[in-house]
């Protein structure tokens, strides 16, 4: 067994506040743990809700890994080594944790964020000292859709259709879905997405490359692609539309007014409709509101703490089970419902399992879990993360926590100052705040005092506010950066000047039941898709749902 270096040792005694912080694999294990039968399902919401908010995070979220996975002073290989040497960052395995009997390493593998050159140990390169190291966001900030389209040109450019004249995104020429589109083929040459004979032990079966789109994380999980699917086919289908409607529209104008109609679905989509779930009617009513108008000097960028903990709440929300229903929304006879764990890095699933249509059912129809505050965090994110692909699986809550601290993001207190909360300064305090002795009495236990807790920790670990899905500290970060998002951009689609009156009329309307009855197989979904089925919230003919109107489009 590897052991930590002394430096290593050094470093994880350095007392903050007068405390040790606690090894974060420690803290998942204790607090974070539950089994798949311990699972809570929300009685409200969908599973849709959870991978949405996933899919609009890959939009203007993405933190950029080291280049190198190799220590910078001794050549080390950070996924092979225990020794915590920059940019190697291990989780070390506490005693008696159950990886233990089956891994012969002591930790798991992992490596610092790039730095922004010139900050932190890189303001060597530049002739300077050592300074306070930040982290880049490979992603446009702007609610845009880049998560389709790219955010750097070279890829963008690459991702659209020049052969026709169309303004058509790529498609893949060796695969359809029922006659329907499907993403292009990454041609690179890489084994991430080749699981199949890992995963079903079968030698002879056929793999497919990874998708690609206008984000690498277009294949981590089977719901993700599919939801990039349906919006690429969206994309094509608004498209050919606008072809019909000004037939002497070239295919780069036909490319751009899609890809603007689609970057205001987005807007539309997560203000209108995602939102209120998350916060709760009540604080995006006071505290968003109607849209104020484009303000040029407010920043729209990406809060280190929004990206790296508030908007990861999502993860205490999925299920152990991506469900595939068939056109009865009963469970698919021929594609059953598939494990998570088993479900990372699958494109082949899609490919020869039958297609979008069975898992966008899934998730319109079954609810999402809901975060307790005893039952966290699914074995398949916690013990079997990207198992397949990995020498070994990792543990999502141990890297949130881990990424924190690598990103030097003060402790929960701080945080809940910021937003002018209570911050709880001892054990009866802290029940008070989290309106549970219990959790209270172990926070502490691991962590000394309420400052030094894990901003993620502390945000998932709070009761929800009125209406919504996250905590009260969560809710204020997660508002802030909302609000900076549209009041900073420029091109925001409820600005004047960016759509003319009716087009912005026009786009009020839009829907995502409408996307899914357009682009899938599906003809008939619930009202609201975020919310279960109820009486309150039925299922309706694809047929009587309204379509976009882009009369107001036509030249």
């Amino acid at each position: 067994m590897m052991t930590a270096s002394p430096s290593q040792k050094a470093s994880e005694k350095k007392r903050i506040n007068n405390f040790l912080l606690p090894l974060v694999r420690q803290v998942s294990n204790n607090i974070l743990n539950t089994t798949d039968a311990g699972v809570f399902s929300d009685s409200q919401y969908s599973l849709l809700l959870t991978f949405f908010g996933q899919f609009n995070d890959h939009d203007v979220t993405f933190t950029a890994a080291s280049p190198s996975i190799r220590s910078f002073s001794n050549g080390l290989n950070c996924v092979e080594s225990c020794e915590k040497s920059d940019p190697c960052i291990p989780i070390p395995i506490p005693p008696s944790d159950p990886r233990l009997p089956s891994n012969k390493d002591s930790c798991i593998h992992a490596f610092r964020s790039a730095p922004v050159c010139g900050t932190g140990y890189s303001a060597y390169n530049f002739g300077g000292e050592p300074n306070k190291r930040e982290q880049i966001n490979a992603r446009t900030a702007f609610l845009d859709l880049s998560q389709v389209y790219g955010s750097e040109d070279q890829l963008a450019l690459f991702l659209r259709d020049l052969k026709s004249d169309g303004g058509l995104l790529r498609v893949n020429t060796k695969y359809k879905d029922n006659g329907r589109e499907l993403l292009p083929f990454d041609p690179l040459n890489a084994n991430m997405c080749a699981t199949r004979r890992r995963i079903t032990s079968n030698s002879n079966a056929k793999e497919v490359p990874c998708f690609l789109a206008g984000d690498s994380r277009v294949a981590e999980n089977l719901i993700l692609t599919s939801l990039h699917t349906m919006f690429l086919r969206e994309h094509n289908r608004l498209a050919r539309q606008l072809k019909k409607l000004n037939p002497h529209w070239d295919g780069e104008t036909l490319y751009q007014e899609a890809r603007k109609i689609m970057g205001a679905y987005t807007q539309v989509f997560m203000f209108r409709d995602y939102l209120p779930h998350i916060l709760g009617a009540d604080m995006v009513r006071t505290q968003l509101g109607c849209y104020p108008g484009y303000d040029p000097n407010v920043d729209p960028s990406i809060a280190n703490v929004f990206a790296t903990a508030a908007f990861r709440f999502g993860h205490l929300t999925v299920q152990p089970l991506l469900p595939r229903l068939d056109a009865n929304n009963k469970e698919h006879s021929q594609f059953p419902s598939v494990p998570l764990f088993k479900a990372f890095f699958a494109p082949w699933r899609i490919v020869f399992e039958g297609g979008i249509d069975p898992l966008i059912r899934g998730v319109i129809n079954r609810p999402a879990k809901l975060n307790v505050q005893n039952h966290m965090m699914v074995d398949a994110l916690r013990e079997r993360l990207f198992q397949f692909v990995r020498k070994l699986a990792l543990d999502l809550g141990s890297l949130n926590m881990q990424r924190g601290r690598d990103h030097g993001l003060p402790g929960y207190n701080a945080w809940r100052g910021f937003c002018g909360l209570s911050q709880p300064k001892n054990q009866a305090e802290l029940v008070q705040v989290l309106n549970n002795t219990e959790l209270a009495s172990k926070l502490l236990q691991f962590y000394g005092t309420p400052d030094n807790i894990d901003i993620w920790l502390g945000g998932v670990a709070e009761p929800f506010v009125p209406g919504g899905r996250v905590d009260p500290l969560f809710a204020c970060l997660i508002t802030k950066q909302f609000q900076r998002l549209r009041q900073g951009d420029r091109l925001w689609h409820e600005n004047p000047g960016v759509f003319t009156p009716r087009q912005r009329a026009a786009l009020s309307n839009a829907n995502l039941p409408r996307i899914i009855c357009d682009n899938t197989g599906i003809t008939s979904v619930p009202s609201d898709p975020f919310n279960i089925v109820s009486n309150n919230n039925p299922i309706i003919l694809c047929k009587d749902i309204q379509s976009l109107n882009l009369a107001a489009w036509k030249e």
